[in-house]
């Protein structure tokens, strides 16, 4: 029985890792896809953007006046446009692409930056730090910080105030004083823009983490709210039903004198009395009232009484509050294995103990019946695969030990957090 309960916890163990990796991995997916689609959607408010800009490019170099007063006339401004439009096309194309619509934006807003770093240089708009597209610079520096709010993501526009001033000095244009005092102004604006849409940033994510909680937590409400209408409902119809059976097999016993016809009243009485207590069960289970233990312990010496098998009861470590499904699944590995022993295996004795351990539970049920052969189930009994499937649901690990002659052994080891 040890090499067997060994066995039972290497194998729960790495049940119960594949558990949390799956877990840690819905988790980390979801997180990933609600980046993903809030990415999208701030992309795609990008190329609009885009496309506002360019068609009031495209009037400027249309309108011989203004072209002359940007100093854009020639094949080069217009070789630059249609490279613009032609990227801010292809990346709009790529935008729902995992890695490829990240990275293709990342890339055309650094080239978009270059463009603009180059008209503020053009000394026809008065040249580098007295440009008055000078502040469009913080444009970018909040478009960036929106799509990637991380400190190397954003380094190209805080990049782009120090190299203007370094154009201007290689244009042999002095940087006055006021002109300096323009470049601190703009660069406390650009951190400051950043701080703020960062922080916002992580506000906005926590506040989604707790709405998918909140979520979680009304789904569970609802659940419970169904489960006690629907214990409530069960015990009122079905519960007053059979509660009346009870009491007119009681009515029947006290009139009737025949043996035979006594006998199957009593026996119709202890029917609809089992049917009763397992009604009570489940519904505790629906309320969240059922204690596995105590369960366990009333239903072992009901049986006790019912069947004269002698069953013994162990139970060793700390309980733990489960789910109402898992218990049920215990509960019912229990119910099979005691109705095995009364009824095929003609056990005199049965021992069943409940063991609780940090990172799993471990039950056992060992008789001394005839015993069998596992693998040879007679067709037409699925007692034997039930328990597996219950198992299998909560990913526990269920092994039968059993042979002609030598009783059985079930032991059924379950993860539990």
């Amino acid at each position: 029985m040890e090499g067997i309960t060994d066995d039972l916890k290497e194998r729960v163990q790495q049940v119960l890792d594949r558990r949390r990796l799956s877990r840690n991995a819905s988790a980390a997916e979801a997180a990933a896809s609600w980046e993903k689609d809030r990415f999208v959607a701030r992309a795609r408010a990008l190329f609009y953007a885009r496309l506002m800009f360019l068609s009031i490019g495209l009037l400027i170099l249309g309108v011989e006046r203004w072209s002359e007063y940007f100093g854009l006339r020639g094949p080069v401004p217009l070789a630059v446009y249609f490279t613009m439009l032609f990227y801010s096309v292809a990346n709009f194309m790529v935008i729902d692409a995992p890695r490829a619509g990240r990275l293709v934006t990342y890339l055309t807003l650094c080239l978009d930056l270059v463009v603009l770093v180059g008209l503020i240089a053009r000394p026809q708009l008065g040249g580098g730090l007295q440009s008055p597209l000078l502040a469009t610079l913080l444009l970018f520096t909040m478009l960036f910080a929106i799509l990637y709010p991380r400190p190397l993501a954003i380094l190209p526009p805080l990049l782009a105030l120090p190299i203007t001033t370094r154009l201007d000095l290689l244009l042999d244009r002095s940087v006055t004083a006021v002109e300096l005092l323009t470049l601190l102004w703009y660069l406390s604006l650009d951190f400051v823009v950043v701080y703020v849409i960062v922080y916002l940033n992580e506000r906005e994510t926590a506040a989604h983490r707790e709405v998918v909680e909140l979520q979680g937590d009304l789904k569970e409400l609802a659940v419970v709210e169904e489960r006690n209408r629907l214990a409530r409902d069960i015990h009122d119809g079905l519960g007053g039903s059979l509660s009346s059976l009870i009491l007119q097999s009681e009515y029947l016993m006290q009139v009737t004198q025949e043996p035979e016809l006594r006998q199957e009243i009593r026996e119709l009485k202890t029917t609809a009395e089992e049917a009763i207590e397992e009604l009570r069960r489940s519904l505790r289970m629906m309320r969240e009232d059922f204690e596995l233990g105590q369960g366990l312990e009333e239903f072992l010496r009901n049986r006790r009484d019912q069947t004269r098998l002698g069953i013994q009861y162990e139970q060793s470590g700390t309980p733990r509050k489960l789910a109402p499904d898992l218990q049920l699944a215990i509960f019912r590995v229990v119910q099979e294995c005691v109705s095995n022993a009364a009824k095929h295996a003609e056990a005199t004795q049965l021992q069943v103990r409940l063991g609780w351990e940090p990172d799993r539970l471990l039950l056992t049920v060992k008789d001394d019946g005839k015993g069998f052969t596992p693998s040879a189930s007679p067709a037409g009994h699925y007692g034997l695969r039930n328990m597996q499937e219950r198992a299998g649901r909560f990913g526990g690990i269920l092994v039968i030990d059993s042979a002609p002659g030598k009783g059985a052994l079930v032991s059924l080891s379950l993860p539990v957090n």
